[in-house]
């Protein structure tokens, strides 16, 4: 077996010139050694920062909330709650007793009735000037119909004869008029055709238009002989700013900048790969570091402090929890039960309370009245129903 890839398996590595490799170590030496400090003071930043957060301000900031809490929203839902609802309810009752009561009192039992009245009285009068505009209506119809009558017999005997002799005399004028105006049209238009129009075509074929070619003509040649001109002074100045100017920067640009800045990306992309090596070599470094400090200080503190707890302070918390903080917690719940039934009897109270004094004032409500369903009132009931043994109509009744 073949342990070797062939020469067509093998990875393609790009070759790397002699300035690289030189660069190379040497910026990797030099930035490891400045970067290593770096590297390990950020990481006791960082974990330094966690700790802070964890032990300090997220503990500090928990208690200014419960803080803020206390100060600034209980006092306010306490406020709302115990004070302005029920002084809100209790406004909102009295007005109600104050004012909707009354109010629907006096519309049930004084503005109903009158209204009613005024509506009674409202369509007798309506119905009384419907009467009488009905016999006005008939009167004027029957005048209307006689002044109609007069008007159409002066119109068939007196207006249609005249209107009929002032249209055939209208007529002839117009004809009249109208040849006159034709005769004075064909006049008008011969005189401007040879007056005017005849003229001005000579003029324009035999004067304007030879003197406006000629015109083109030398303004074409001029134009021609500017363009040459401009021309000849733009390759001019071509030549002249490419020998000055374009040339000497491309040659500077060609043997000068580009080989001293494929150098500098050289060198930078080297120091920038250097960074990143000592980075991840210092986190490394970093990293064993931190993991001995750490378990050097769980040795030192967090062992012993452990075996504090779970030894000493474990069960001395379970025999205080059980000799006295239950007891404690029986004691209170049984208290806050005896309060919540005091406080249920006192409520239950004040509502009957409330009650009394509503039906001592207002009486007892009015129940409603049952309205009979659709079949209560199509269907007899099962007193009155029909049967083999009995009949219910009057002649066969028992």
């Amino acid at each position: 077996m073949d342990l070797e890839k062939s020469p067509a398996e093998r990875p393609a590595v790009p070759a790397e010139g002699c300035l690289t490799v030189a660069i190379r170590l040497p910026v990797r030496i030099v930035v490891l050694v400045l970067v290593v400090p770096v590297r390990m003071l950020w990481d006791a930043l960082v974990v330094g920062g966690r700790f802070l957060r964890d032990t300090v301000l997220r503990p500090v900031g928990r208690v200014l909330q419960w803080v803020a809490w206390a100060v600034f929203v209980w006092p306010w839902v306490t406020l709302w709650r115990y004070a302005v609802v029920p002084v809100g309810k209790a406004l909102a009752w009295l007005g109600y007793v104050s004012l909707v009561v009354p109010a629907v009192w006096i519309y049930e039992t004084v503005l109903t009735p009158v209204g009613h009245a005024i509506a009674w009285v409202a369509r007798g009068v309506g119905a009384g000037f419907a009467w009488v505009l009905r016999g006005l209506g008939a009167g004027f119809a029957w005048v209307l119909r006689g002044i109609g009558a007069v008007l159409a017999w002066g119109y068939a005997r007196v207006l249609t004869p005249v209107g009929r002799a002032v249209a055939w005399l209208l007529r002839g004028l117009g004809i009249g008029f109208g040849a006159v105006a034709l005769g004075v049209y064909r006049v008008v238009a011969w005189l401007v055709r040879h007056l005017i129009v005849v003229p001005a075509l000579w003029l324009y074929e035999w004067i304007l238009a030879p003197v406006g070619r000629a015109i083109a003509w030398a303004a074409r040649g001029l134009g021609w002989l500017v363009r040459m001109i401009f021309t000849g002074i733009g390759a001019a100045l071509h030549w002249t700013l490419r020998v000055l100017l374009v040339l000497p920067a491309l040659a500077l640009w060609r043997w000068a900048l580009v080989p001293v800045g494929r150098v500098l990306a050289v060198v930078a992309r080297e120091v920038g790969d250097a960074l990143g090596h000592a980075w991840r070599v210092a986190g490394h470094l970093s990293l064993a570091v931190g993991r001995f400090l750490g378990r050097l200080f769980r040795w030192i503190f967090v062992e012993p402090v452990r075996w504090v707890y779970r030894s000493v302070l474990t069960p001395v918390g379970h025999l205080v929890r059980d000799t006295v903080l239950r007891p404690a917690a029986e004691a209170a719940r049984g208290v806050g039960r005896v309060t919540r039934q005091a406080l249920a009897a006192a409520r239950e109270s004040a509502r009957q309370t409330r009650a009394d004094i509503r039906r001592m004032l207002f009486g007892t409500p009015r129940e409603p009245e049952r309205v009979p369903l659709a079949k209560d009132r199509r269907e007899p009931g099962a007193v009155g129903t029909r049967t083999l043994g009995s009949s219910t109509t009057a002649l066969t009744k028992d």
